[in-house]
C-alpha cells in the first residue's frame, strides 16, 4: 500500500479568518462558515442532504449524524445519529444528550463505523488573536518544524501512535508485537519483524535526539524506562505535526480495538 506523506490536516492550522469561523474537514468535504446566531451545519453520510459528508460509503454512519450550531457566541456539537460521537480523551456524545460546546482551536471528532473503521471529522474554530502582542496581522504564520520520516518509518510510527492519533484518554504506544501484527496485516510479505520495527524506531529516536529533542534516550528518563522513550517520541511527532490524525487514513479498515 502506498503511503501518502502530505495529508492535509486542520491540525496544522487554518488560513486567516475572522474570529469564530468554524472549519470542518473530512475525506470528502472541506468547508468554512462564519459565525452567525442560529447557523446550523449538518454532517452525515447523505452527501445530498448535509453540508459535510462523512462516511459516505458506510451504512453504520447515519444519513444525518449530527449538527454544528452557532449560539451564545460559540459553536455547539449535537449528535442526531445512532452512533456515539467520540471526542478527545475518549469522551462520548450520544443521541439526545445536551450539545457540547467547542473550544477555539483544533478538535478531532471520530465515528466508529463498520468493520472497525474510524471516520474522522476535523474541526477548527478560530480564536481572537488581536489581544496577543507579537507579530503584525499580515506577517506570515510560522509553521512548526516537522521531522523528515521515510515512508516505512512514517507507517510504523502512525501504527505505534494510533491511540494518540485517535485522541484516546491516557494513550500509550502499542507494544512492539501489536504494532508488528498491524504492519503485517497492512503489508503482508513486506518482511516486517519485531526486531526490524524496534531498530527502525530506535533510529528515528537517535536522529531526533542528535538534533536536540530531549527524552529520547534512556539516560534522560526515569527508571524503569518502560514506554517512556516511545511516548516522548510520539508526543514530539504530534506537537511538531509530523504525524496528524488524518494519517490514520492509511490504516482504514485494517485495525480495530
Amino acid at each position: 500500500m502506498a503511503i501518502t506523506t502530505n495529508h492535509r490536516s486542520l491540525a496544522r492550522g487554518v488560513p486567516p479568518s475572522p474570529s469564530g469561523t468554524i472549519h470542518a474537514r473530512t475525506i470528502g468535504s472541506d468547508i468554512a462558515f462564519l459565525p452567525r446566531e442560529g447557523r446550523r451545519i449538518t454532517f452525515g453520510r447523505n452527501s445530498g442532504d448535509v453540508q459535510v459528508c462523512i462516511g459516505g460509503d458506510d451504512r453504520r454512519v447515519s444519513r444525518r449524524q449530527g449538527t454544528l450550531t452557532h449560539g451564545e457566541r460559540r459553536w455547539w456539537l449535537t449528535n442526531l445519529g445512532r452512533l456515539p460521537i467520540r471526542l478527545p480523551d475518549s469522551m462520548l456524545l450520544f443521541t439526545r444528550e445536551d450539545p457540547v460546546p467547542l473550544g477555539t482551536g483544533y478538535t478531532p471528532v471520530f465515528l466508529r463505523g463498520s468493520s472497525g473503521r474510524e471516520h474522522l471529522l476535523e474541526l477548527y474554530v478560530t480564536g481572537e488573536d488581536s489581544a496577543r502582542p507579537g507579530p503584525e496581522p499580515d506577517d506570515p504564520t510560522q509553521p512548526p518544524r516537522t521531522w523528515h520520516l521515510e515512508a516505512d518509518e512514517r507507517l510504523a510510527l502512525i501504527i505505534l501512535a494510533r491511540r494518540y492519533l485517535l485522541h484516546e484518554a491516557n494513550p500509550q504506544p502499542l507494544t512492539w508485537l501489536q504494532a508488528f501484527h498491524e504492519l503485517n496485516a497492512l503489508q503482508p510479505g513486506a518482511g516486517w519483524t519485531v526486531p526490524i520495527l524496534q531498530h527502525m524506531v530506535e533510529d528515528v529516536r537517535r536522529r531526533l535526539s542528535a538534533d536536540g529533542v530531549r527524552g529520547l534516550t534512556a539516560a534522560e528518563v526515569q527508571q524503569p524506562v518502560g514506554n517512556a522513550l516511545n511516548d516522548n517520541l510520539i508526543r514530539e511527532l504530534l506537537m511538531s505535526t509530523t504525524i496528524v490524525p488524518t494519517d490514520l487514513a492509511v490504516l482504514d479498515g485494517v485495525f480495530g480495538k
